[in-house]
């Protein structure tokens, strides 16, 4: 391993190569892509998302091979109406085809009778790797930092009325609204409508 912390894919300031900005793009997209998944119940982009070694570890719920942990989620999303998975910060170090990650994300949960809102902050601790040019999650930890809870307010109450709202699978609203999403979607769960 070359030596991170004073080179190129530190954390300090530095004038970041090309390579390392297409890296960090790349890396950015990834992670992106995993709170999209999950709250679109996306299991085939998922999937797609880590390699076939990868580890999940969202302990102590589960903890164990990625391609478990997608085959777990839809009976543990099933208690959940909607979620909303954003990612805030996140900071990459980089070191050839490996890398590590520290994602800051806001997970908000409406309880399935929609009377509750469960809202996680916290961390994910990833590691990276770069395979045949293409940087997927090699493994990812959860580090739960805070939790809210509140009852849900109905939603119409802010003037919302009329307003599309968000759904957790193919029907969510987007997949009508563009439809370079609704291909990709289509083509991943082997549809041709």
């Amino acid at each position: 391993m070359s030596d991170i912390a004073t080179g190129d894919g530190a954390l300090h300031p530095h004038c970041l190569s090309m390579d390392e900005v297409r890296d960090r793009a790349a890396l950015q997209h990834l992670v992106t892509a995993y709170g999209h998944g999950i709250d679109r119940r996306d299991y085939g982009l998922l999937q797609s998302l880590y390699h076939e070694d990868a580890i999940d570890d969202h302990s102590p719920y589960y903890c164990g091979p990625a391609t478990g942990y997608i085959d777990w989620l839809p009976q543990m999303l099933a208690t959940w109406a909607a979620t909303s998975h954003a990612m805030l910060n996140m900071l990459f170090l980089l070191d050839g085809d490996c890398a590590e990650g520290v994602i800051t994300a806001r997970a908000w949960h409406l309880t399935a009778d929609g009377t509750r809102e469960f809202i996680a902050w916290g961390r994910y601790a990833d590691s990276y790797e770069r395979r045949g040019g293409v940087w997927r999650f090699a493994h990812r930890f959860f580090i739960l930092d805070a939790t809210e809870e509140r009852a849900a307010e109905p939603q119409d109450s802010f003037g919302t009325e009329g307003v599309e709202t968000g759904r957790a699978g193919a029907d969510d609203p987007l997949y009508r609204r563009l439809p370079m999403f609704s291909a990709d979607r289509r083509a991943r769960d082997g549809r041709t409508d």
